[in-house]
């Protein structure tokens, strides 16, 4: 049997956070470029952020080192008052490597406490299918399409839940494509 994993990093909840952005659980620490979220060089997360606010898939990167601008990364989530977690809190790996499929999930993340730290957060982002699952079972509403929302509520708390694509490299589709769908999310949320 394999061993359980404890997720490495501590929630980042900037004070202000308008948006909470939910992965499923970090790759192993051999595949990590920076000590923070989408860690591995090979994740398009930055890249798509950096083609959505700076026209420049590069922004985020320092290519020389082959890694990524963990400073000017953070500053940018404050600023624009964007959270970051994963739905998984204990896994154990079924196989070496970082897919979702091959995640055993020993621990969810409670969602609602993590939202309960955020009070002006009313928009929550899936990056994968097992985060999307992991959310809906803890909430009890529906999966919106891909590059879809829909409307709930948490404590009195009007929220929109969006269903992105994975950042990953591995999900079939082009990173132009995936920067196109979360712009959509960002100008819909007026980030």
């Amino acid at each position: 049997m394999t061993s359980e994993e404890i997720h490495p990093l501590q929630p980042f909840l900037p004070e202000e956070a308008k948006l909470l952005m939910l992965g499923s659980f970090p790759p192993q620490k051999k595949r990590w470029v920076m000590d923070f979220y989408y860690p591995n060089f090979n994740n398009d997360m930055w890249r798509i952020m950096g083609i959505i606010f700076f026209n420049d898939k590069n922004y985020f990167l320092n290519e020389a080192q082959k890694a990524f601008c963990r400073e000017s990364i953070i500053n940018f989530l404050i600023q624009k008052k964007i959270a970051l977690f994963d739905t998984a809190t204990i896994i154990r790996r079924l196989n070496d490597n970082a897919s979702d499929k091959f995640l055993e999930i020993v621990k969810s993340t409670n969602i609602k406490d993590l939202l309960n730290r955020i009070p002006h957060c009313t928009t929550i982002v899936t990056t994968g299918q097992k985060a999307t699952d992991i959310l809906i079972r803890q909430f009890d509403i529906e999966e919106p399409k891909m590059g879809e929302s829909i409307a709930f509520f948490h404590d009195q708390r009007s929220m929109r839940f969006y269903r992105m694509p994975s950042s990953s490299r591995a999900y079939p589709l082009k990173l132009e494509s995936k920067a196109g769908i979360y712009r959509k999310m960002f100008e819909a949320i007026s980030i």
